[in-house]
Order: structure tokens, then sequence, then C-alpha cells
């Protein structure tokens, strides 16, 4: 039985949980907004309470890599590889857009096989970070940054799959991407309590990331910019 830390910081939405063979033992989940660094600790020490109580052994830390939030993944990440390496276990690597692409798929929709799983994150103005899958999690367009317009997916819309589109990117493409083949599944986000399937394949397979050298997932260069002024 292998017992794994999730951790999920990639968008406004701050959780963790502790689960073990596809079954949550711990979790907490925040939708208050971007006070990621002021609660992950105290969910981090819930769930690590939870295991001493329960006198099981942590077997590894799994964390949410991005594309995301850039200030919400490093905190995420910075806390992971803290608790791997006070810990000594491993530490696992989910993608947040295979992660959205699996909670839809485990959902209780009534979905078609052929479907396409469509995740979207909120990059500002008009732009996604987004992806495409297939059932098996085979990607149909490559993790990239995208522009929303009326072009936008349109080869896959051409093939008159279904295309469920999701995530809190996904109302911008409410006015432009439209097709009969096309639904918004709304109030998607990536939670620690949906990483269970990636966490636990990664385990077995022992895909584990470097302590040392691992970074987020980014997709796109960090732009900072400066404050407007108030007078």
């Amino acid at each position: 039985m292998a017992v794994i830390l999730n951790i999920e910081t990639s968008t406004t939405v701050c959780s963790a949980a502790l689960t073990a063979e596809g079954m949550v033992l711990r979790h907490f989940e925040n939708y208050d907004g971007r006070n990621h660094a002021a609660l992950l600790s105290g969910y981090i020490k819930g769930c690590l309470d939870f295991l001493n109580e329960k006198e099981l052994k942590l077997d590894a830390v799994a964390v949410s890599i991005g594309p995301g939030s850039y200030t919400g993944l490093r905190i995420g990440l910075s806390e992971a590889k803290g608790l791997a390496y006070a810990l000594d276990v491993p530490m696992i690597g989910v993608p947040t857009l295979e992660l959205l692409a699996t909670r839809v798929m485990f959902s209780t929709l009534d979905i078609d096989p052929e479907t396409v799983f469509v995740p979207m994150i909120d990059a500002r103005r008009m732009e996604v970070y987004t992806a495409a899958y297939d059932f098996s999690l085979a990607p149909l367009l490559e993790p990239r940054p995208l522009i929303l317009d009326s072009e936008s997916y349109g080869q896959l819309i051409a093939t008159g799959r279904p295309l469920l589109l999701f995530g809190d990117g996904s109302a911008k493409a409410t006015d432009v991407v439209k097709a009969p083949n096309v639904r918004i599944v709304e109030d998607v986000d990536p939670l620690a309590v949906d990483m269970i399937a990636l966490a636990e394949r990664a385990y077995s397979q022992r895909d584990f990331l470097d302590l040392a050298y691992c970074v987020p997932t980014y997709l796109k260069d960090f732009m900072a910019t400066k404050p407007k002024s108030l007078f």
C-alpha cells in the first residue's frame, strides 16, 4: 500500500490530500484565493498528524507541477521538496493539465468514449494553458499556451468528436469557440484529492522527480508587471 501526500497549488485553489490505494484518508481545500503560502503548511501538518495517529508510513510526496500560477507552483514545489528531503521519500510530479482531464474522466458525466478532453488554465487576458487528450490520456494536442480566437481547436472540432472544455480558463472560450460538438464543463478545479490515479501510477512505475533539479512546468517565461501609479 503506497501512502502518498498530494499537494495542489497551481490555481487559486489550495489543497492537500493524504491517499492510499485509491482512497482519500485526509484532505484540506480552500477556494478563497491566492493565500497558499499561509495555508499549505497547516494542511500538510494536518495530513502528517493523521498519518502519525494511524501509525502509517509515508511512501511518497506528489505535487502538481503545472502549468499554472507561477507563485502557486513555486510554493507547492518548495513545500514538496522540503518534505520529501526531510522524510527521505521520493517526489512525484503530476502534470496539472492531465490532472484536470482525469478529474472529468472519472466524473459522473455520461461521456462518449470518443470524447476529447480539453483542460484550460487561465493565463490572463484571452490566453490559456491548454492541451487535449483522449480517454487513454494520449495527447492529441501537446501542452501549450494558446491565445483563444474563433480558430482555436479547429482541427479537433473538425473531427466531429465531442470536445469537453473545462478548467478556470474555459469561460473565456464561451463566446469564441463555438461548434455543435463543443461543450463547456463548469466548476472543474485541480484538486489534490483527484491526483490519486496519476500519483499512484507514477509511484508504481518509479517515475520520480530529481529533488535538486526539478522545476515547475511554466510553458512560458514569467513576465512581471509594474504596479499602476496612483497619481
